[in-house]
């Protein structure tokens, strides 16, 4: 039986975040909590753009979801005064769907694609001299009537989103002139996001309440947020005025979500390899067949958090279950089982 991560944990955007990211994301770097080394850079990189009146270089960001590439591409937009179109590689189909695209784009804004990674090849390739020389390519025609059409475009900033850098073609890659990496955040960034989230939506919640729901929070932003309205929903419900680690702990393990911010998936993997396969080192495919989950979602969703907490490795020979991981099961494996 399938066991299917809740919304509230995936780190990938579901409806309820469209509301949530008005309210909460930040709109300025120095609001922006975390990745302190891509800042830095990042204020240079538009500060050097601005005093030579030029358009930035075409960027790149990868790293899981939630972890704030849209965010930085909004900030980029923002910082730069110029506009911003938002797209994803899956919803560009057609080279007409492009060249719309890319000849609305006036000089400096910016055109922002998630999960570049998913190009369709040939759209890809139409990319290529638009990135590189502001022109579009387009063949009109077929056959012995094809002939190309080259369109100039007005200089723009492409910013491409992946989980999956390993996915990018190197000609797509080698045309960005600068790659962000952003990684998971710390707890304690993490609990500056939160409270800093809770003063907006008028939460009233202590620091240890804090402490609390930022260790569950898969240390992803976008995961906090969610689990702070849960925990505000509720305390609402139960008529809580204040919120304290106690109410955190209440709410988060009726969602059963661990002081590890591990789910029932994460459990049910980690046990799998652990009992079934000795541990490992177990394939993927092998993996994905006795969960009965598919590959994509084991690789994006579970493997990152796991891997970051030490729970999980990943060899040439397939999936290693760590000594911590383990141990992990061997004092708790009773009350979670």
């Amino acid at each position: 039986m399938r066991t299917k991560l809740p919304k509230i944990l995936t780190p990938k955007k579901v409806k309820e975040d469209q509301i949530l990211d008005l309210n909460l994301r930040p709109k300025t770097l120095d609001e922006f909590i975390g990745q302190e080394k891509i800042k830095k850079n990042l204020e240079i990189f538009i500060g050097a753009a601005k005093k030579r009146n030029e358009v930035p270089e075409h960027i790149l960001f990868c790293g899981g979801a939630g972890l704030g590439k849209t965010t930085l591409a909004l900030i980029i937009a923002n910082e730069m005064k110029t506009k911003i179109k938002i797209t994803s590689g899956p919803a560009i189909e057609k080279a007409g769907d492009l060249a719309a695209i890319l000849t609305n784009l006036s000089r400096g804004e910016i055109l922002f694609i998630d999960e570049i990674h998913r190009l369709n090849p040939l759209i890809e390739e139409i990319l290529y001299p638009a990135m590189e020389s502001y022109v579009l390519d387009l063949v009109v025609g077929k056959g012995a009537m094809a002939e190309t059409l080259r369109i100039e475009l007005s200089p723009f900033t492409l910013i491409g989103a992946t989980t999956r850098p390993s996915l990018l073609t190197s000609p797509l890659r080698d045309r960005f002139g600068v790659t962000y990496s952003l990684d998971f955040y710390q707890d304690e960034e993490i609990e500056k996001i939160v409270e800093r989230s809770s003063k907006i939506l008028g939460i009233d919640i202590d620091k240890e309440a804090i402490k609390e729901l930022s260790k569950r929070a898969r240390k992803t932003p976008r995961i906090a947020n969610r689990l702070l309205k849960r925990v505000r929903d509720f305390a609402q419900v139960k008529e809580i005025k204040k919120i304290d680690k106690k109410v955190v702990q209440e709410a988060l393990n009726l969602l059963e979500i661990d002081e590890l911010g591990l789910t029932p998936g994460d459990r049910k993997l980690l046990k799998i390899l652990i009992e079934k396969f000795g541990g490992g080192p177990t394939g993927i495919k092998t993996l994905a067949a006795a969960l009965a989950e598919d590959e994509e979602t084991i690789e994006e969703i579970y493997e990152p958090f796991l891997m970051q907490i030490g729970f999980l490795d990943r060899t040439p020979r397939g999936r290693v279950a760590t000594s911590a991981a383990k141990e992990y099961f061997g004092f708790k494996k009773s009350t979670l089982f």
